[in-house]
């Protein structure tokens, strides 16, 4: 259920459900193909954001379609709100990136995902839906807000046991990042049918060309 609240200026969205995904922030990372060749971003403004979030069930639709009157209320600027949204993608993709190569993380990208993850809103209240469980939280127009369940899935991911599957694609153009679920961890490509395959093929190519 969605309800709409004032608090001076300022509106939010009460009683928004999430239901939490670990590989959510790998995705949102991810929203970017070929980061080791000709990087293709399928994000390109606010409406392409909140589109996503809405089909990677993010966020549930309401509090997606709620975000733009927000947005308007507070005066906020889209072109800025969806700069810094973009920024903050970055930084998590720099600090998944460390994670799977077990690199240190830069600092500066670690200090952005803590002070945005102070800006979320608190994960108190659980809440049954749909045979499980999830959090009930209210959204402000805020970019740490909205990203809120992929600011989690981050820090779930670096400080938890999955820090340890966390993966980047054996494809040195591609460098997509996936967890590595496989009972021996020896997974090596984003996907099978795509650079997998492709990898074959040009070991087999390259077997052939050299008889």
């Amino acid at each position: 259920m969605q309800s709409m609240s004032s608090t001076g200026s300022l509106r939010i969205v009460r009683n928004q459900i999430v239901v939490p995904r670990r590989d959510l922030a790998i995705d949102f990372a991810n929203t970017v193909a070929y980061r080791g060749s000709t990087s293709e971003d399928s994000l390109h403004n606010l409406d392409d954001l909140l589109t996503w979030l809405t089909t990677s069930k993010a966020l549930a639709e309401t509090a997606v379609a709620a975000m733009p009157k927000l947005l308007s209320a507070a005066n906020v600027d889209n072109a800025n709100f969806f700069h810094d949204a973009i920024n903050l993608r970055e930084a998590i993709y720099r600090l998944l990136h460390a994670t799977a190569l077990k690199a240190l993380s830069p600092p500066a990208d670690l200090q952005r995902l803590n002070h945005a993850l102070a800006e979320t809103p608190p994960r108190i209240n659980l809440a049954q839906v749909d045979g499980g469980f999830g959090w009930r939280i209210e959204f402000k127009p805020a970019p740490a807000s909205l990203l809120a369940p992929i600011l989690w899935s981050a820090a779930d991911i670096i400080a938890g046991p999955d820090s340890f599957r966390l993966r980047e694609c054996a494809n040195d153009q591609c460098l997509w990042l996936f967890l590595d679920d496989s009972k021996n961890r020896t997974r090596r490509w984003c996907s099978m049918q795509a650079c997998g395959n492709r990898a074959k093929a040009h070991r087999h190519y390259q077997r052939h060309k050299d008889k």
